[in-house]
Protein backbone atom coordinates (compact mmCIF):
# COMPACT_ATOMS: atom_id res chain seq x y z
CA UNK A 1 0.00 0.00 0.00
CA UNK A 2 1.58 3.35 -0.79
CA UNK A 3 2.09 5.99 1.90
CA UNK A 4 -0.36 8.12 0.36
CA UNK A 5 -3.22 5.58 -0.09
CA UNK A 6 -5.11 4.23 2.61
CA UNK A 7 -7.74 1.88 2.18
CA UNK A 8 -10.83 1.85 4.95
CA UNK A 9 -13.46 -0.90 4.51
CA UNK A 10 -16.96 0.20 6.18
CA UNK A 11 -20.32 -2.27 6.41
CA UNK A 12 -23.00 -0.43 7.71
CA UNK A 13 -25.78 -2.36 9.47
CA UNK A 14 -28.05 0.21 10.12
CA UNK A 15 -31.75 0.37 9.13
CA UNK A 16 -33.57 3.25 8.59
CA UNK A 17 -37.04 3.74 9.11
CA UNK A 18 -37.14 4.73 5.13
CA UNK A 19 -35.69 1.35 4.35
CA UNK A 20 -37.20 -1.49 6.21
CA UNK A 21 -35.15 -4.53 6.67
CA UNK A 22 -36.28 -7.61 4.42
CA UNK A 23 -38.34 -10.59 5.97
CA UNK A 24 -37.06 -13.40 7.33
CA UNK A 25 -36.05 -16.40 5.44
CA UNK A 26 -38.87 -18.21 7.78
CA UNK A 27 -41.47 -16.00 7.67
CA UNK A 28 -41.65 -15.77 3.82
CA UNK A 29 -41.38 -19.50 3.84
CA UNK A 30 -44.43 -19.91 5.08
CA UNK A 31 -45.96 -17.70 2.85
CA UNK A 32 -44.70 -18.85 -0.22
CA UNK A 33 -45.74 -22.47 1.02
CA UNK A 34 -49.15 -21.83 1.21
CA UNK A 35 -49.81 -19.38 -1.57
CA UNK A 36 -47.85 -22.54 -3.69
CA UNK A 37 -50.20 -24.79 -2.26
CA UNK A 38 -53.47 -23.15 -2.58
CA UNK A 39 -52.49 -21.81 -6.46
CA UNK A 40 -51.75 -25.40 -7.29
CA UNK A 41 -54.80 -26.81 -6.23
CA UNK A 42 -56.33 -23.47 -8.26
CA UNK A 43 -54.60 -24.46 -11.53
CA UNK A 44 -56.13 -28.34 -11.40
CA UNK A 45 -59.85 -27.16 -10.70
CA UNK A 46 -59.29 -24.37 -13.33
CA UNK A 47 -57.87 -27.19 -15.73
CA UNK A 48 -60.51 -29.44 -15.37
CA UNK A 49 -63.50 -26.84 -15.64
CA UNK A 50 -61.60 -25.20 -18.60
CA UNK A 51 -61.25 -28.17 -20.82
CA UNK A 52 -65.49 -29.61 -19.26
CA UNK A 53 -66.93 -25.87 -20.50
CA UNK A 54 -64.60 -25.35 -23.26
CA UNK A 55 -63.75 -21.71 -22.17
CA UNK A 56 -60.20 -20.56 -23.37
CA UNK A 57 -60.07 -17.75 -20.74
CA UNK A 58 -60.30 -20.56 -18.05
CA UNK A 59 -57.42 -21.68 -19.68
CA UNK A 60 -55.73 -18.78 -20.32
CA UNK A 61 -56.03 -18.08 -16.59
CA UNK A 62 -54.59 -21.49 -15.46
CA UNK A 63 -52.08 -20.90 -17.70
CA UNK A 64 -50.54 -18.20 -16.43
CA UNK A 65 -51.67 -19.46 -12.80
CA UNK A 66 -49.30 -22.46 -13.67
CA UNK A 67 -46.53 -19.49 -14.58
CA UNK A 68 -47.15 -18.04 -11.02
CA UNK A 69 -46.82 -21.15 -9.52
CA UNK A 70 -43.31 -21.81 -11.02
CA UNK A 71 -42.46 -17.77 -9.98
CA UNK A 72 -43.46 -18.89 -6.62
CA UNK A 73 -41.08 -21.61 -6.44
CA UNK A 74 -38.35 -19.80 -8.20
CA UNK A 75 -38.68 -16.74 -5.45
CA UNK A 76 -39.15 -19.29 -2.47
CA UNK A 77 -35.74 -20.89 -3.75
CA UNK A 78 -33.86 -17.89 -4.04
CA UNK A 79 -35.24 -16.32 -0.45
CA UNK A 80 -33.84 -19.45 1.28
CA UNK A 81 -30.51 -19.13 -0.77
CA UNK A 82 -29.95 -15.61 -0.03
CA UNK A 83 -30.17 -16.48 3.68
CA UNK A 84 -27.09 -18.87 3.12
CA UNK A 85 -24.09 -17.03 4.85
CA UNK A 86 -20.87 -16.62 2.82
CA UNK A 87 -18.22 -18.84 1.53
CA UNK A 88 -14.38 -18.83 0.53
CA UNK A 89 -15.79 -19.52 -2.93
CA UNK A 90 -19.16 -17.39 -2.82
CA UNK A 91 -17.38 -14.26 -0.72
CA UNK A 92 -21.07 -12.68 -0.93
CA UNK A 93 -23.08 -15.87 0.00
CA UNK A 94 -26.19 -16.52 -2.79
CA UNK A 95 -27.87 -13.46 -2.58
CA UNK A 96 -27.83 -12.78 -5.76
CA UNK A 97 -29.90 -15.89 -6.97
CA UNK A 98 -32.57 -13.86 -5.89
CA UNK A 99 -31.62 -11.15 -9.09
CA UNK A 100 -31.74 -14.28 -10.98
CA UNK A 101 -35.18 -15.48 -10.03
CA UNK A 102 -36.60 -12.01 -10.85
CA UNK A 103 -35.50 -12.22 -14.30
CA UNK A 104 -36.38 -16.14 -14.63
CA UNK A 105 -39.72 -15.17 -13.58
CA UNK A 106 -40.78 -12.31 -15.85
CA UNK A 107 -39.10 -14.38 -18.57
CA UNK A 108 -41.69 -16.87 -17.67
CA UNK A 109 -44.27 -14.39 -17.78
CA UNK A 110 -43.80 -13.52 -21.32
CA UNK A 111 -43.33 -17.11 -22.59
CA UNK A 112 -46.65 -17.80 -20.80
CA UNK A 113 -47.95 -14.86 -22.92
CA UNK A 114 -46.96 -16.04 -26.35
CA UNK A 115 -48.79 -18.95 -25.46
CA UNK A 116 -52.04 -17.81 -24.91
CA UNK A 117 -51.52 -15.30 -27.94
CA UNK A 118 -51.01 -18.34 -30.22
CA UNK A 119 -54.32 -20.13 -28.29
CA UNK A 120 -55.90 -17.08 -28.45
CA UNK A 121 -55.86 -16.58 -32.46
CA UNK A 122 -56.96 -20.33 -32.82
CA UNK A 123 -60.07 -19.13 -31.11
CA UNK A 124 -60.92 -16.28 -32.87
CA UNK A 125 -60.66 -18.32 -36.18
CA UNK A 126 -62.65 -20.89 -35.01
CA UNK A 127 -64.87 -20.27 -31.70
CA UNK A 128 -65.80 -22.79 -29.86
CA UNK A 129 -69.43 -22.91 -27.17
CA UNK A 130 -68.78 -22.04 -23.75
CA UNK A 131 -69.83 -22.66 -20.22
CA UNK A 132 -70.99 -19.14 -19.26
CA UNK A 133 -71.87 -20.57 -15.62
CA UNK A 134 -68.99 -22.42 -14.84
CA UNK A 135 -66.24 -19.34 -16.00
CA UNK A 136 -68.05 -17.42 -13.52
CA UNK A 137 -68.11 -20.01 -10.68
CA UNK A 138 -64.31 -20.88 -11.43
CA UNK A 139 -63.14 -17.29 -12.01
CA UNK A 140 -65.01 -16.54 -8.61
CA UNK A 141 -63.21 -19.15 -6.78
CA UNK A 142 -59.93 -18.00 -8.46
CA UNK A 143 -60.49 -13.85 -6.60
CA UNK A 144 -61.26 -15.39 -3.36
CA UNK A 145 -57.49 -17.71 -3.73
CA UNK A 146 -55.67 -14.94 -5.72
CA UNK A 147 -56.26 -11.69 -3.34
CA UNK A 148 -55.76 -14.31 -0.31
CA UNK A 149 -52.66 -15.32 -1.65
CA UNK A 150 -51.52 -11.61 -2.43
CA UNK A 151 -52.31 -10.67 1.08
CA UNK A 152 -49.59 -13.08 2.16
CA UNK A 153 -46.85 -10.78 0.34
CA UNK A 154 -48.31 -7.28 0.40
CA UNK A 155 -46.44 -6.11 3.45
CA UNK A 156 -42.81 -6.92 2.35
CA UNK A 157 -43.29 -6.11 -1.46
CA UNK A 158 -42.23 -2.39 -1.05
CA UNK A 159 -38.38 -3.69 0.01
CA UNK A 160 -37.96 -7.02 -2.22
CA UNK A 161 -38.58 -7.97 -5.91
CA UNK A 162 -38.62 -11.48 -5.41
CA UNK A 163 -41.89 -10.52 -2.96
CA UNK A 164 -42.98 -7.87 -5.41
CA UNK A 165 -43.23 -10.40 -8.24
CA UNK A 166 -45.27 -12.63 -6.15
CA UNK A 167 -47.93 -9.93 -5.34
CA UNK A 168 -47.86 -8.32 -8.36
CA UNK A 169 -48.77 -11.60 -10.26
CA UNK A 170 -51.28 -12.59 -7.69
CA UNK A 171 -52.82 -9.55 -7.81
CA UNK A 172 -53.19 -9.54 -11.55
CA UNK A 173 -54.74 -13.04 -11.15
CA UNK A 174 -57.27 -11.59 -8.88
CA UNK A 175 -58.19 -8.72 -11.31
CA UNK A 176 -58.03 -11.26 -14.67
CA UNK A 177 -60.29 -13.58 -13.22
CA UNK A 178 -63.07 -10.35 -12.45
CA UNK A 179 -62.52 -10.03 -15.87
CA UNK A 180 -63.25 -13.83 -16.43
CA UNK A 181 -66.36 -13.55 -14.40
CA UNK A 182 -67.90 -10.88 -16.87
CA UNK A 183 -67.12 -12.61 -19.78
CA UNK A 184 -69.14 -15.24 -18.52
CA UNK A 185 -72.38 -12.74 -17.65
CA UNK A 186 -72.17 -11.70 -21.11
CA UNK A 187 -71.96 -14.86 -22.85
CA UNK A 188 -75.18 -16.69 -20.27
CA UNK A 189 -76.81 -12.98 -21.57
CA UNK A 190 -76.09 -13.16 -25.29
CA UNK A 191 -74.78 -16.49 -26.36
CA UNK A 192 -71.80 -14.35 -27.79
CA UNK A 193 -68.93 -16.48 -28.34
CA UNK A 194 -66.46 -14.81 -29.29
CA UNK A 195 -66.44 -12.61 -25.58
CA UNK A 196 -64.53 -15.68 -24.62
CA UNK A 197 -61.31 -15.07 -26.65
CA UNK A 198 -61.56 -11.00 -26.21
CA UNK A 199 -61.41 -11.83 -22.96
CA UNK A 200 -58.29 -13.61 -23.33
CA UNK A 201 -56.69 -10.90 -25.10
CA UNK A 202 -57.08 -9.04 -22.61
CA UNK A 203 -55.86 -11.23 -19.86
CA UNK A 204 -52.56 -11.16 -21.96
CA UNK A 205 -52.38 -7.85 -22.15
CA UNK A 206 -52.84 -7.28 -18.39
CA UNK A 207 -50.69 -9.98 -18.16
CA UNK A 208 -47.70 -8.23 -20.42
CA UNK A 209 -48.58 -4.81 -18.97
CA UNK A 210 -48.11 -5.84 -15.60
CA UNK A 211 -44.92 -7.79 -15.70
CA UNK A 212 -43.08 -5.25 -17.91
CA UNK A 213 -42.05 -3.13 -14.55
CA UNK A 214 -40.70 -6.36 -13.39
CA UNK A 215 -38.97 -7.57 -16.49
CA UNK A 216 -37.04 -3.89 -16.77
CA UNK A 217 -36.37 -3.99 -13.34
CA UNK A 218 -34.89 -7.12 -12.84
CA UNK A 219 -32.89 -7.01 -16.17
CA UNK A 220 -31.60 -3.26 -14.13
CA UNK A 221 -30.26 -5.23 -10.97
CA UNK A 222 -29.28 -8.27 -13.62
CA UNK A 223 -27.10 -5.86 -15.30
CA UNK A 224 -25.47 -4.46 -12.20
CA UNK A 225 -27.52 -1.29 -12.65
CA UNK A 226 -28.03 1.24 -9.50
CA UNK A 227 -31.42 0.78 -7.97
CA UNK A 228 -34.26 2.59 -9.40
CA UNK A 229 -34.87 3.94 -5.56
CA UNK A 230 -31.14 5.50 -5.49
CA UNK A 231 -30.56 8.81 -7.26
CA UNK A 232 -25.84 8.10 -7.91
CA UNK A 233 -25.63 12.08 -8.63
CA UNK A 234 -27.40 12.87 -4.92
CA UNK A 235 -25.09 9.80 -3.19
CA UNK A 236 -22.03 11.73 -4.99
CA UNK A 237 -23.25 14.76 -3.70
CA UNK A 238 -23.73 13.84 -0.18
CA UNK A 239 -20.30 12.19 -0.21
CA UNK A 240 -18.83 15.63 -1.44
CA UNK A 241 -20.46 17.58 1.32
CA UNK A 242 -18.38 15.48 3.79
CA UNK A 243 -15.79 17.34 6.20
CA UNK A 244 -12.40 17.22 4.75
CA UNK A 245 -13.49 15.41 1.06
CA UNK A 246 -12.27 17.26 -1.90
CA UNK A 247 -13.10 14.90 -4.61
CA UNK A 248 -15.12 11.82 -4.79
CA UNK A 249 -13.90 9.33 -7.87
CA UNK A 250 -14.32 5.63 -8.55
CA UNK A 251 -17.83 5.36 -7.76
CA UNK A 252 -20.15 2.26 -8.23
CA UNK A 253 -23.30 1.08 -6.83
CA UNK A 254 -25.11 -1.88 -7.36
CA UNK A 255 -27.54 -4.58 -5.86
CA UNK A 256 -25.83 -7.71 -4.36
CA UNK A 257 -29.54 -9.33 -4.13
CA UNK A 258 -33.34 -7.71 -4.52
CA UNK A 259 -33.05 -6.46 -0.74
CA UNK A 260 -29.19 -4.93 -0.25
CA UNK A 261 -27.50 -2.88 -2.02
CA UNK A 262 -23.78 -2.52 -2.09
CA UNK A 263 -21.85 0.67 -3.23
CA UNK A 264 -17.98 1.71 -3.42
CA UNK A 265 -16.02 5.09 -3.50
CA UNK A 266 -12.41 6.74 -3.23
CA UNK A 267 -12.71 10.25 -1.04
CA UNK A 268 -9.90 12.34 -1.42
CA UNK A 269 -9.15 14.13 2.18
CA UNK A 270 -5.58 15.53 1.88
CA UNK A 271 -5.96 15.88 6.08
CA UNK A 272 -7.13 12.23 6.14
CA UNK A 273 -10.03 10.79 7.94
CA UNK A 274 -10.64 12.65 11.13
CA UNK A 275 -11.62 10.15 13.00
CA UNK A 276 -12.41 6.35 13.43
CA UNK A 277 -15.58 6.79 13.56
CA UNK A 278 -15.84 8.83 10.65
CA UNK A 279 -16.31 5.62 8.16
CA UNK A 280 -18.95 4.28 10.53
CA UNK A 281 -21.05 7.41 10.81
CA UNK A 282 -20.83 7.61 6.79
CA UNK A 283 -22.06 4.23 6.70
CA UNK A 284 -25.01 5.05 9.06
CA UNK A 285 -25.87 7.83 6.81
CA UNK A 286 -25.92 6.21 3.21
CA UNK A 287 -27.92 3.37 4.95
CA UNK A 288 -30.45 5.56 6.13
CA UNK A 289 -30.84 7.98 3.10
CA UNK A 290 -30.77 5.42 -0.09
CA UNK A 291 -30.77 2.10 1.59
CA UNK A 292 -27.37 1.45 1.20
CA UNK A 293 -25.99 -1.45 3.40
CA UNK A 294 -22.45 -2.61 2.05
CA UNK A 295 -20.74 0.54 1.43
CA UNK A 296 -16.93 0.17 0.73
CA UNK A 297 -14.79 3.46 0.75
CA UNK A 298 -11.34 3.95 0.28
CA UNK A 299 -9.35 7.21 1.57
CA UNK A 300 -6.64 9.01 -0.44
CA UNK A 301 -4.55 11.66 1.38
CA UNK A 302 -2.58 12.32 -2.06
CA UNK A 303 -3.86 14.28 -4.35
CA UNK A 304 -0.89 14.90 -6.50
CA UNK A 305 -0.55 10.57 -6.64
CA UNK A 306 -3.39 10.27 -9.27
CA UNK A 307 -5.19 6.85 -8.66
CA UNK A 308 -5.72 4.74 -11.52
CA UNK A 309 -9.41 4.76 -11.13
CA UNK A 310 -10.19 8.18 -11.14
CA UNK A 311 -11.60 8.61 -15.03
CA UNK A 312 -15.43 7.59 -14.58
CA UNK A 313 -14.53 5.70 -17.88
CA UNK A 314 -11.88 3.22 -16.03
CA UNK A 315 -13.97 0.48 -14.41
Amino acid sequence: MSAGHHHHHSHGHHHGHAHPSPPSSGDASKAFALAIALNVIFVIAEVVAGVVSGSMALLADAGHNVSDVLSLILAWAANVLSARPPSDRFTYGLKSSSILAAIANAALLWVAVGAILVEIIRRFADPAPVAGTTMMVVAGIGIVINALSALLFVKDSKSDLNLRAAFVHLMADAVVSVGVVVAGGIIMLTGLELVDPITSLVITAVIAWSSWGLLRDSLRMGMLGVPANIDSAEVRAMLERQPGVTQVHDLHIWPMSTTETAMTAHLLMPEGAPHDSFLRDLAHDLEHAFGIGHPTIQIETDGNCACPLESAATV
